[in-house]
């Protein structure tokens, strides 16, 4: 039955699960919100990249597309670092855009984007504005299953806005059964060189998280008596990080990251770009004797692999394929990654103390979302994560995004979760936490304050520039500013109260919603990207 575009467009969201929609709206927008359904709850943030990086958050806790209203041209804009974030940690948003009317894009009308589906790429898989009115319905269904197929990833649609009261057929509802397994000698051959290997390692990126095969790592792990490490600036976790054959987090380095896989003959990486690098230190790729072997269901990905052997699958079947084909190995397993220093006593407020006492206290199955890059590494060897799922931040390196990710990822089970945010970054997108107040959004926020923007000093320091101009914060009042989004907030400077105050933030009821904690840290000098042990 013939009904208008909307009618048709809130069905197919409907259908979809997309009833939670993200965003902010604009008057290119209006006429989608017409009798706006009872069922439907619309989640704003006070910045379009806010409304992003929450429905992304909103998308990894379901597993599923979310949806983000954006407005035309300058929305959009102001939207594109975080879904270049979106882009790079494969997360499955649908992103509707508002567009002037029709009948005035001839014109260049005020606030009419001049080529909707080319200003958003190359970060999103598709991008398109509809031919006819008539044509919005399939071709957001179409936007919805590439958005969901493997490699998953934002897409974009612009609607003009005359287009909502058209008539249009609904969309009926498909289902793409989106997996796909390797050639079968591909992974035979693959078998016997880790049959026949004598130090084999294992590389886990976020596509182990993204295709919840963390299973299916362990289980081939386990077989082979492999060493397993988490690809470098991984957004996501993808192993037990307790389990004894973990060995840590590979840098983002060349030289580094070759000497740390050098005493292994075999290197599996799995949905992992091989390899990610922000700092050239002019070591080599691999050394020679380390042979590469990489699964991924992004064509491209393999594609740019500069050596080794790329094998384009999804995860979870290629993994259960190999494990069965695999005998038990009686190889000596690695062994155990060593446990970091304790703090040293009379330090202050440090925060290898903060997340000393942030390890003890966090439960298990507790979600941990991060971004603070000065303070990541140390993060990595003092609080574990084991289960899937368990660890979120950024991987591509656009700041803003760890604070509304955190409220999206909280709305979408509605359990507290844990936010450990750098002074500087939480400054990028503060203003979620007026959408966590309204809407409850069970976060404790950890802000570590270090005085400014501490991982570039430190990287500065590494090139020979210092002091680095524009990298001091000072005089920023977290409390106050939390408070006046709605938000409660405690200061904390004196580590002798730091245990109660973190035993009652991180354990208040889900209902109560968000808490934020300013902790003033000691700066320290920061070793970016350096081991906080001795290997």
């Amino acid at each position: 039955m013939k009904g208008t575009v909307l009618d048709a467009v809130v069905q197919f969201l409907r259908d979809t699960g997309m009833t939670t929609v993200f965003g902010n709206p604009g008057s290119t927008e209006l006429r989608m919100f017409r009798d706006w359904p009872e069922d439907f709850t619309y989640v704003l943030g006070l910045q379009e990249s806010t409304a992003v990086a929450m429905a992304a958050g909103h998308a990894l806790g379901t597993r599923r597309a979310a949806f983000v209203s954006l407005h035309s041209a300058g929305g959009v804009g102001h939207a594109l670092g975080a879904v270049f974030n979106a882009h790079r940690d494969r997360v499955p948003l649908v992103i509707l855009a508002g567009q002037q009317a029709r009948s005035l894009l001839q014109l260049r009308p005020f606030l009419g984007a001049d080529r909707p589906s080319e200003f958003p790429r190359p970060y999103v898989k598709f991008a398109r504005q509809p031919e006819r009115a008539a044509d919005v319905p399939a071709v957001l269904a179409e936007a919805h299953r590439i958005a969901m197929t493997p490699p998953r990833g934002p897409v974009f649609v612009s609607v003009p806005e005359d287009d909502w009261d058209q008539p249009a057929v609904p969309v009926l509802p498909r289902t793409v059964h989106a997996g796909f397994t390797a050639d079968p000698q591909a992974l035979t051959a693959l078998v016997a060189r880790l049959d026949a290997c004598a130090r084999p390692a294992l590389v886990v990126g976020p596509g182990v998280d993204d295709e919840e095969a963390l299973p299916e790592v362990r289980a081939l792990a386990e077989r082979i008596r492999a060493g397993v490490w988490i690809s470098p600036l991984s957004g996501r976790s993808g192993f037990p990080e307790s389990h004894p054959l973990f060995q840590g987090f590979l840098p983002p380095v060349a030289g580094q990251l070759a000497a740390r896989l050098r005493p292994y003959d075999v290197v599996v990486a799995l949905g992992a770009p091989v390899f990610t690098y922000h700092f050239d230190d002019g070591g080599p790729f691999l050394h020679p004797g380390t042979e590469l072997h990489h699964l991924d269901c992004d064509p491209a990905q393999a594609a740019w692999l500069p050596t080794g052997t790329s094998i384009v699958t999804t995860l979870k079947p290629a993994l259960a394929q190999l494990t069965a084909l695999l005998g038990q190995s009686d190889r000596e397993p690695p062994p155990p990654r060593p446990a970091p220093a304790p703090p040293e006593p009379g330090t202050g407020l440090t925060a290898e103390l903060v997340l000393d006492h942030l390890r003890t206290r966090l439960p298990r199955d507790r979600v941990l979302v991060e971004e603070a890059p000065s303070h990541r590494d140390v993060l990595h060897a003092r609080v574990p994560v084991d289960t899937s799922g368990g660890f979120l931040t950024t991987g591509s390196g656009a700041l803003g995004w760890g604070l509304p990710l955190a409220v999206g990822r909280a709305l979408a089970d509605r359990r507290r979760l844990v936010c450990v945010l750098g002074d500087g970054s939480a400054l990028y997108s503060v203003q979620a936490l007026w959408t966590a107040a309204r809407h409850r959004a069970p976060v404790t926020y950890v802000v570590l304050d270090n005085g400014g923007y501490a991982a570039v000093r430190a990287l500065g320091r590494r090139i020979g520039i210092a002091p680095v101009p524009g990298t001091d914060i000072e005089g920023v009042d977290f409390v106050a500013l939390a408070r006046s989004f709605g938000c409660p907030a405690t200061y904390v400077d004196d580590p002798a109260v730091l245990p109660e105050v973190l035993d009652r933030t991180l354990h208040l009821p889900d209902e109560d919603g968000p808490h934020l904690l300013h902790l003033r840290v000691a700066a320290g000098q920061g070793a970016l990207y350096a081991e906080p042990w001795d290997r």
